[in-house]
């Protein structure tokens, strides 16, 4: 009986020194230089007032943008997550095809388009609208959060395409995606999300668990079956 618990208790020891394969992802700020095509990839694109060169600038209405806390955030998954810290004055389509560009060089890279997302806030949503309008892929996932304004009315020729997750606050004046949406035929499946924080734009300066959570949990489900 005693040597049967030793066997055990080594067992036990042993199995525990035994590393298990570990599936969290990167956090990046520039385009990976080695692609793992069994990867998932997140672009998150920030708001209008982180660009520059300060990664925690303070609104006088809504407060600190914490880009680091929610770059840490976003990361804390089983997926790469690639965020730029754009510089001031940047050109909003520009940039997006740099977007749709760095995800034509994943999906050569071996990554299926239904592993990839472009998740962008405010004006980063505007650029992640753009980007994904450029690749028009029915695979490839899409997060808009206090994107949806009234510049969608006068780019009409921007039309999302695959699948769509759309966040926003109750009391901020960016709402619903609908306007958008209906007009873009290749939109496979379309979710959309209201939270109540009363912080108005300010509700996505922070990693708050109200866009987090749905955030995390949308780009982990299997949406293309």
């Amino acid at each position: 009986m005693l040597v049967n618990r030793f066997i055990l208790s080594t067992l036990v020891m042993v199995f525990s020194f035994i590393s298990l394969p570990s599936f969290a992802g990167q956090l990046l700020t520039e385009f990976p230089e080695k692609i793992d095509p069994k990867a998932k990839y997140v672009f998150y694109s920030h708001g209008f007032i982180v660009e520059g060169t300060n990664p925690t600038p303070k609104h006088p209405k809504f407060g600190i943008y914490q880009f680091p806390d929610i770059k840490e955030a976003l990361a804390a998954s089983d997926f790469n997550l690639i965020a730029y810290h754009r510089p001031a004055k940047t050109n909003p389509q520009k940039f997006a095809i740099k977007l749709a560009d760095d995800v034509r060089k994943l999906i050569a890279g071996g990554v299926d388009a239904s592993q990839i997302t472009l998740l962008g806030f405010s004006r980063g949503g505007a650029i992640t609208a753009f980007a994904s309008s450029n690749l028009s892929m029915e695979k490839l996932n899409t997060i808009m959060m206090a994107s949806c304004g009234g510049w969608i009315k006068n780019r009409p020729e921007v039309k999302l395409a695959g699948n769509v997750l759309s966040i926003y606050e109750t009391s901020d004046s960016f709402g619903t995606c609908k306007t958008l949406i209906d007009r873009s035929e290749k939109v496979k499946s379309f979710k959309e999300i209201a939270i109540t924080t009363g912080k108005q734009h300010g509700a996505f300066f922070t990693p708050r668990k109200e866009w987090l959570e749905p955030v995390l949990e949308w780009i982990n489900s299997d949406k293309n079956k």
